[in-house]
């Protein structure tokens, strides 16, 4: 048995590659069966809007490469963080090499109409045409190699592997016309005179604006990921440790766990971390499209690719290369980019057959004019069949999902929203019930103090508070938390306490300044003898308000009551609005009491509610919902969230929730506002839209163009398609496709 542990290059989980050499939808095709035919692998899927393929299973990388070029492409394993201005550099070079052999077919074939418009040429019978004409052939050999080598080798091994895609097409049309060219040359006294007419600029034309037409979609392609581009020139290259009390830089790579950096002002942080000295203020939005920078204090998280401002600070690294938080997006975006969506994979099949009945129907419209066509019917039928196969190649097709996909996903990405797969990027737009957590997802997740009722003339709302939070002080209890906040937010001191009593379930007691101090609930007031009567509807209005009520007792006098509550977010009535405008039912699914659950739900503008849930009834009630024909959608932010964010057709993850809740999601929203889920559904319509769009175009391109191509108007009205126009159209269709998607980089949502 083979020792996998033994090779390094050995690939656990998945692995990206980058793909050299794809132009169509028929190459997506190639390559994925040829790599899912290797064993081990179990999954593929290859992206052609940004030419690269996702691999899953157990398998070395240097088969998968070796198994790429045997189809007919070339392959590189894509690891870590890409240098953005290399692979700019790249696309760049790919781009001009492309346009060289653009200008030069094109500078030829024109050279070639000028003369035969002027009709400069010899006569093929003619004295110098027995020596001009065979060494035109070779010139146009020569510039057919030069400028279409790359289609005419992939055509070559595709045919060896049994396939066809768009190089087979271009180097048939391409081909047989030089050919056909070469034969009128040789046997032009054999011929009718109409008959009598080379295509060597035909040849070299068409080769010109198909190169020029993939030039063009490689410039437009290439901005579609300048979103991925910017999250990875987020990466600084450098990081400032401290050693053994030494101050010095290092390559990023060579940073370690717990290592010991310093960031000063305007520096863009390496990695992630945790402050453990300095205060500052750090700009994250170009991670979570919140624009307010966010203050960094001692026991902070700092996230590698945000920007200190003014202040510094030294931090402890917790996450290196592939674990920092940036990485994980970039790589989940990725993912998303590369995931098809079924739209897609529909546009994948029928492109996979497209090619051969093209073959086809080249052959029958070619039998067809040979048999029935007028004369020269030989030379008809040629340049028809021709045609057939320079117009009819499948880019635009295989273009039309992904390319959207991709510039969407790219879209989220700098919305602050991570769109982990591709699926639910074409589901969210069709979400008709949503399902809302309420705590971190509608309220913000953290108690504070919302009011507080002085009861006893002798003192003030702020003694209250420091009263209360001298006791709480020693407390481990949640809402603890919201009045201390409270008396920090005040700058209020706190008082020594004596003979401190915790009572699980009940409060606290103890004493200050020889006073016993009683705060906790009411049946704590109970058990301490303290009359509580008179606040009953002052404690009633708090319970409908959905607010905790901690009451306050000196001496067994009740002086004051703090009311501690969850509040909503101040813009999750805004996104349930726009929920309700977009036709969308809204529930709120919570474990909390009914009274409680209900007071958020009223605030928040929400109808449904469903209170005191288990955790696992959460999953039920989404497959419940699934079974009405409900899609659903549901938003958490908690590991009790996980198993409904995994049933739901789409789920959302508050980005400030727990890992367990971000992994169990499809989509994940970096910052916590509801809004933009609605950002989200608006964004997957306008996408889904946007593919129709592409696709419909597409389609209507080649059922339109195949027939005339092909003479079907010939009879009619006259008309014969050129083969240079053929191929000019050809490329435009795809570069029409690119820029359509190209729209959604700008598009605005509301």
């Amino acid at each position: 048995m083979r020792d996998f542990s033994l090779n390094k290059n050995m690939l656990h989980g998945e692995v990206q590659l980058s793909i050299l050499g794809m132009r169509c939808a028929g190459c997506v095709s190639a390559i994925e069966g040829a790599l899912a035919n290797l064993n081990g692998v179990t999954f593929v899927s290859v992206n052609f809007a940004d030419h690269s393929a996702l691999v899953r299973g157990l398998v070395d990388t240097d088969s998968l490469i070796q198994t790429v070029k045997d189809a007919g492409f070339d392959a590189a394993v894509m690891e870590g963080f890409e240098d953005p201005e290399l692979e700019e550099q790249l696309e760049i070079n790919r781009y001009r090499k492309l346009i060289k052999k653009a200008v030069v077919a094109g500078g030829f074939g024109l050279l070639l109409m000028l003369n035969e418009m002027f009709e400069w040429l010899p006569d093929m019978n003619s004295a110098t045409g027995r020596w001009f004409w065979p060494e035109l052939a070779l010139l146009t050999l020569a510039v057919l190699v030069y400028s279409g080598w790359h289609f005419y080798s992939g055509a070559i091994k595709s045919l060896q592997l049994r396939q066809a895609n768009m190089d087979t097409l271009i180097a048939l049309g391409t081909g047989s016309a030089w050919l056909y060219s070469c034969v009128v040359i040789d046997y032009s006294t054999y011929l009718p005179s109409l008959a009598k007419h080379a295509y060597f600029e035909a040849a070299v034309v068409i080769l010109a604006f198909i190169n020029l037409g993939t030039a063009l979609e490689t410039l437009a392609r290439g901005k579609t990921s300048s979103a991925i581009r910017q999250l990875i020139g987020l990466q600084p290259r450098t990081a400032r440790v401290i050693r053994d009390g030494v101050e010095f830089d290092i390559p990023i790579d060579q940073v370690g766990l717990a290592e010991t950096i310093r960031i000063r002002p305007g520096e863009k942080i390496p990695v992630d971390g945790e402050v453990i000295d300095g205060y500052s203020s750090v700009d994250e939005s170009m991670l979570t499209g919140e624009a307010m920078p966010l203050e960094k204090t001692l026991g902070s998280e700092v996230i590698a690719g945000t920007v200190n401002l003014t202040g510094s600070f030294i931090f402890k690294a917790t996450r290196i290369g592939r674990d920092t938080a940036l990485a994980q997006i970039i790589n989940s975006v990725k993912q998303a980019q590369n995931s098809k969506p079924e739209i897609a994979r529909l546009a994948d099949k029928i492109s996979g057959i497209f090619v051969p009945i093209v073959v086809g129907i080249s052959v029958f419209t070619f039998i067809i004019w040979s048999l029935i066509g007028p004369d020269p019917a030989v030379s008809y039928a040629f340049v028809t069949a021709m045609t057939v196969l320079v117009i009819a190649c499948p880019c635009a097709l295989g273009l039309a999902t992904p390319i959207s996909v991709m510039v969407a996903v790219g879209r989220a990405a700098q919305l602050g929203i991570l769109i982990r797969k591709g699926e639910a990027l074409q589901t969210a737009g069709k979400i008709t019930c949503l399902i809302l957590d309420k705590t971190g997802t509608v309220t913000q997740g953290k108690p504070v103090v919302e009011q507080v009722e002085v009861l006893n003339d002798a003192y003030t709302p702020h003694e209250i508070i420091q009263l209360a939070a001298s006791l709480e002080a020693n407390s481990e209890h949640p809402l603890a938390a919201a009045i201390l906040g409270e008396a920090h937010n005040n700058n209020l001191d706190l008082v020594n306490v004596e003979q401190f009593v915790a009572l699980s379930g009940y409060g606290v007691t103890a004493k200050i300044n020889n006073k016993h101090i009683t705060l906790g609930n009411k049946a704590l007031m109970a058990a301490d003898d303290v009359q509580v009567s008179a606040s009953s509807s002052l404690l009633d209005k708090f319970a409908t308000l959905g607010q905790t009520p901690i009451l306050l007792a000196v001496d067994k006098e009740l002086v004051g009551i703090i009311a501690v509550a969850d509040p909503i977010k101040k813009d999750s009535a805004l996104a349930v609005q726009r929920f309700k405008k977009l036709g969308i039912r809204v529930l709120m699914v919570t474990g909390d009491n009914e009274i409680t659950a209900r007071a958020i739900a009223q605030l928040a503008g929400i109808t449904e509610v469903r209170a005191q849930v288990l955790p696992q009834d959460k999953a039920d009630i989404v497959i419940e919902l699934q079974a009405q024909g409900e899609i659903v959608g549901m938003v958490g932010d908690g590991i009790n969230d996980a198993p409904a964010l995994a049933h739901a057709d789409v789920g959302l993850a508050i980005g400030t929730g727990t890992d367990i809740a971000i992994e169990s999601a499809d989509i994940v929203i970096l910052q916590g506002s509801l809004v933009k889920v609605a950002e989200v559904i608006q964004l997957s319509k306008i996408t889904v839209l946007n593919i129709k769009q592409n696709l419909l175009g597409a389609f209507f391109y080649n059922t339109l163009s195949i027939p005339v191509a092909a003479g079907l108007l010939y009879p009619f009205m006259g008309v014969l398609l050129n083969p240079m126009i053929a191929g000019a159209a050809m490329a435009m269709s795809s570069l029409t496709v690119v820029s359509n998607a190209n729209r959604l980089r700008w598009i605005k949502i509301a």
